[in-house]
């Protein structure tokens, strides 16, 4: 958001500018000075912001400045400038399409103290007995961050309506694509293995056929609890489309991959899902080596060749790709060629 708010950030400064020239004979130009320390200070926050684990603390820092600049502008211009206290309310406008509700608290309680402190620095005589003075500017920074909280309201929704599946709660291919970009990155500076799982619910169509598209759906919803609550926080559980789900493992290498598959299969065979229903599936794993930079592309292709030869060697069983088996596995998994069959060795199927 903040790349789409600069360059707006930029005209604003442009106009500020424009209005302390038209002014200047009233009031004076020094406040044209205190633009230079705000447009500084939003230029470090962008050069900064790739670059450190709370962004977000770095542009609220660089919000307080440029407010407290816009603040000392209007002190400068003195009596002439108290007018000018309605321009406090233009940071505020754009708290809310970068901060939480938290921020914006701040925000606006930080500008209401500098909107009181100014006015009373510059002429506390003139505030006591015109309090309109300080009251308009505040009315206005207040209703400024009330409205435009709907609109942060519906940004957020519909942000998170483009990365989550609504039938299942799970993030979906558009979310996939950035959080690859961004395990790749990881990978290559701290060489970390990441390991793949694509999974597929076995007979799905047969379910929809014989039960209906609802307790399809109902199944689905079932199937992607199951699946989450093997995760750790930091594995990330996407649906692929219809019945097929991919899960990231960050760090995790091909037999920990493995593993989680094989508690995964586990789970679901050993549970009832929707409309008491027995279901199954299978999967197909990947990982990238230890020192060698995750490539989700390579990654992907080697899981999903395993999940079809999971699928073509009677489902509900995890299998590996031959290509991925850079690790040691269990005696079945290694003298199946990366196969692990289901509990008792006879796949089960839904």
């Amino acid at each position: 958001m903040d790349a789409r708010v600069r360059p707006y950030r930029q005209r604003t400064f442009v106009i500020l500018g424009a209005a302390i020239l038209a002014s200047g004979a009233w009031t004076g130009w020094w406040p044209l000075l205190f633009l230079i320390p705000a447009a500084v200070l939003f230029a470090a926050a962008d050069h900064m912001l790739p670059r450190v684990a709370r962004p977000e603390l770095v542009m609220f820092t660089a919000w307080v400045g440029s407010t407290v600049t816009i603040a000392g502008a209007v002190s400068l211009a003195g009596k002439n400038g108290i007018p000018a206290l309605c321009w406090l309310a233009v940071p505020v406008i754009t708290l809310t399409s970068r901060f939480s509700t938290r921020g914006v608290v701040a925000g606006v309680t930080i500008t209401s103290v500098l909107v009181i402190g100014v006015a009373f620095g510059i002429d506390p005589h003139a505030v006591v007995h015109a309090p309109e003075l300080v009251l308009a500017p505040l009315a206005l920074v207040l209703s400024v961050a009330v409205l435009s909280t709907p609109l942060m309201r519906s940004d957020i929704q519909h942000r998170t309506d483009a990365v989550i599946d609504q039938l299942t709660g799970m993030l979906n291919r558009k979310a996939l694509g950035a959080r690859t970009h961004e395990l790749t990155l990881q990978s290559q500076i701290t060489g970390e293995p990441v390991g793949l799982i694509i999974a597929d619910i076995d007979h799905f169509k047969r379910i929809n056929d014989t039960r209906g598209h609802a307790v399809g759906d109902a199944v689905l919803k079932d199937v992607a609890y199951l699946l989450r609550k093997q995760l750790r926080a930091f594995d990330l559980a996407y649906r692929l489309g219809g019945e097929e789900f991919l899960i990231l493992v960050p760090g995790s290498n091909i037999e920990q991959t493995v593993e989680l598959a094989t508690r995964l299969r586990e789970g679901v065979a050993t549970s009832l899902v929707a409309d008491n229903l027995a279901v199954t599936m299978s999967f197909g794993v990947g990982a990238s080596g230890r020192d060698h930079s995750f490539d989700y592309a390579t990654v992907f292709a080697e899981a999903d060749a395993a999940l079809y030869k999971a699928k073509r060697g009677g489902r509900n069983r995890v299998c590996v790709s031959e290509h991925s088996v850079h690790a040691p596995l269990t005696p079945d998994a290694a003298s199946s060629g990366g196969e692990l069959p289901a509990a008792g060795g006879t796949p089960a199927l839904a």
